[in-house]
């Protein structure tokens, strides 16, 4: 394979990676806290009804998952164009600490459900900002709605034989897009479903999976100038 084959099929596997853990914190958020820590499309419509019904008190969960999920993908672009070169390894460091934060946190002091959401709503913000794009394909991390409509865009247009507008070569179709986003999309179920599996049995313990696949990309990445 050349550099070039080898970058992008790297790029592939991390965002599959990172999908799957944005699904694995996020199952453990529902399951723990009632509210999606990833999924602010969900909170939206939660917080949407629960205030048309006058529920102001239950709306605030979702409120906040939200609130602070846009503040961790402020602070994560802040940090992913910062002009270093560390800064893909300090975005994922710094994921790998909230996440070790919730843990001690939630063993070592008086843990509030609204201080749990507003962490973990946070560090998917952050991890939001990890990966936007495979080639010139965008991809998103934390949430699937998006994906899936890009996976039925790209197979429509496929059965339609129609030429891909940005590709990157003849290998590049529209068919392959769709693969891409699908397993991209199977990566977040698979994590969903081990966080469903996993939360009951060992509660908060269950983030350090996450923590250690966070702390280890931060250790092994190449040091590059934001791309994403």
């Amino acid at each position: 394979m050349t550099p070039s084959e080898v970058s992008r099929r790297n790029r592939e596997l991390l965002a599959v990676c990172l999908a799957m853990v944005a699904g694995y914190v996020d199952a453990y958020g529902f399951l723990t806290f009632k509210t999606f820590v990833s999924f602010m499309s969900g909170n939206t419509t939660h917080a949407g009804f629960t205030l048309g019904q006058g529920g102001f008190a239950a709306a605030v969960p979702a409120l906040l998952a939200i609130l602070f999920f846009v503040t961790g993908v402020f602070a994560g672009t802040l940090l992913t164009n910062s002009r270093t070169h560390q800064s893909r390894r300090l975005l994922y460091g710094a994921i790998a600490v909230f996440l070790a934060l919730t843990i001690g946190v939630t063993h070592l002091a008086s843990f509030t459900s609204d201080l749990g959401i507003a962490m973990l709503s946070f560090t998917m913000g952050m991890m939001n900002t990890a990966l936007s794009r495979v080639g010139t394909q965008t991809v998103n991390l934390t949430f699937v709605t998006g994906t899936l409509g890009q996976i039925g865009g790209h197979l429509a247009l496929a059965v339609k034989r129609a030429p891909l507008r940005d590709g990157e070569g003849f290998w590049d179709t529209h068919l392959r897009r769709a693969v891409l986003l699908t397993v991209i999309w199977v990566g977040f179920l698979t994590g969903a479903i081990l966080g469903g599996m996993a939360t009951p049995r060992f509660g908060v313990l269950v983030l350090l999976l996450p923590f250690l696949i966070m702390l280890t990309l931060a250790v092994s990445s190449r040091a590059q100038v934001a791309d994403a």
